[in-house]
């Protein structure tokens, strides 16, 4: 009885030191492929306490020492302006109606476009060309949607000319790309009110050069930075405001684990209910085995009393009772090793399944907002839209090692001396005379 009690509550404890083994390294392994994203961004709240209508921005000097510390790394950061296009070149009808003026749309000026966020998600992709880079500071490449392209009859390589937002400052730019977007043309864009199709992407240098008012340094009001490990998110912030300062004032640093959470929220649900079940079984068997021990006293008596009365003593008999306990506990440890890896992959995975399936129709339920309108009155809230790419994991490994069967022995045993804690005292109170006599 005590060697089944002992055997499936190694099972258990296995089981569960499994799961939350294999759920530790999916984890990781999905940061890893993440990557940890840090924006830093006009901080929202710090301008509706200061009452500031314009916001802030920071020297893209500064910007570059934080890109260059050693946590990073790629970062990128943008500036935007209302840009014209000219000639007999025409922007793609269908979409919002002249969101900023006749002829006009935005143009985005990035260090790196292929951390853009669309870019990154995979939800727009690159067609021909190549990417905007640091490389490209100095130049004058733009990277334009299909739909653009094919309207105007632009390839890579073709030149396209812009105006400024000042209507007057002109500048010949070439395509240094084309992209798909695959939202529909009457879909605003959510930040720019424009069509998805007239989205234009150039490097911040040539992009700045339709701004003539533009004194001073760079500035720029928004970056990201791609660390080298999700882990380095603390370190990276200090350095990042050691560096920069009160230049920091207005700005926040956010880590966008969005996709991570969105990815991993299956694992955490499994993790839970294993760990749950781990310590029940723990505590329940402790107490099973409590009572097992302490039967297996009250049918001793007579030897505990024949060994007493020829001088043995207390202690030793409390560890006699301990090492059979441990014995026992090490034969039920190995004997579920045997097995317990295996049932807990296809008990794990099946739970897993379950939880990523529900995880995927939570996420296949949410619809945008309608064109045009924030979502707020309609009790949508834009930021709980699923990041594209980060399939909530559906797929766990078990593997049994080492430090897995020390951890399980290391419970076994805890639970064993436990379990022989309340006995011992039973024992402490035996008298050989009595026993021996009358037989209790």
């Amino acid at each position: 009885m005590t060697l089944v009690t002992f055997l499936a509550i190694s099972v258990m404890v296995l089981a569960g030191v499994l799961i939350n083994d294999a759920t530790a390294r999916a984890e990781q392994a999905a940061k890893r492929s993440v990557g940890a994203e840090v924006t830093l961004d006009v901080d929202m709240s710090q301008l509706a306490d200061t009452g500031q209508l314009q916001a802030p921005r920071i020297d893209a000097a500064t910007v570059d020492k934080i890109g260059a510390l050693p946590e990073v790394q790629r970062y990128t950061y943008t500036i935007w302006d209302r840009a014209l296009l000219t000639g007999s070149n025409k922007l793609v009808d269908g979409g919002p109606k002249d969101p900023m003026g006749l002829g006009g749309t935005m143009a985005i000026g990035v260090l790196d476009s292929s951390l853009l966020p669309d870019f990154r998600s995979g939800r727009s992709s690159l067609l021909s060309g190549e990417h905007i880079t640091a490389a490209d500071q100095d130049d004058k490449p733009l990277l334009i949607e299909e739909r653009l392209a094919r309207q105007n009859g632009l390839k890579t390589g073709d030149k396209i000319t812009l105006t400024g937002n000042d209507e007057k400052t002109t500048g010949e730019f070439t395509v240094g790309g084309i992209y798909r977007d695959p939202r529909p043309t009457t879909e605003a864009d959510a930040e720019y009110g424009i069509s998805p199709a007239n989205m234009i992407y150039g490097s911040v240098g040539g992009l700045s050069a339709l701004d003539p008012e533009e004194d001073g340094p760079q500035k720029v009001g928004k970056a990201t930075f791609l660390l080298r490990d999700a882990d380095l998110q603390d370190s990276f912030k200090s350095g990042a405001k050691r560096i920069a300062g009160s230049a920091l004032t207005g700005f926040k640093l956010d880590t966008n684990d969005k996709a991570v959470q969105q990815m991993t929220g299956p694992l955490g649900s499994i993790r839970s209910t294993a760990t749950l079940a781990m310590w029940l079984m723990g505590l329940a068997g402790a107490a099973v085995l409590a009572l097992l021990v302490n039967l297996a006293v009250k049918q001793r008596r007579t030897e505990y009393g024949v060994l007493l009365a020829m001088g043995e003593k207390k202690n030793r008999l409390i560890a006699q009772q301990a090492l059979e306990i441990v014995a026992v506990a090490a034969l039920a440890v190995g004997l579920s090793a045997l097995f317990t890896p295996a049932l807990t992959q296809s008990a794990g995975q099946a739970l897993l399944g379950r939880e990523a399936s529900a995880a995927e129709r939570t996420l296949d339920s949410w619809q945008p907002p309608a064109p045009g309108s924030t979502g707020i009155d309609q009790g949508i809230d834009p930021g709980d839209r699923p990041v594209e790419n980060a399939d909530p994991i559906d797929e766990i490994t078990v593997a049994l090692g080492p430090a897995d069967l020390a951890e399980v022995g290391g419970v076994g045993l805890a639970i064993g001396l436990l379990a022989t804690a309340v006995p011992a005292a039973s024992v402490l109170r035996l008298s050989p005379r009595t026993i021996l006599t009358k037989g209790k």
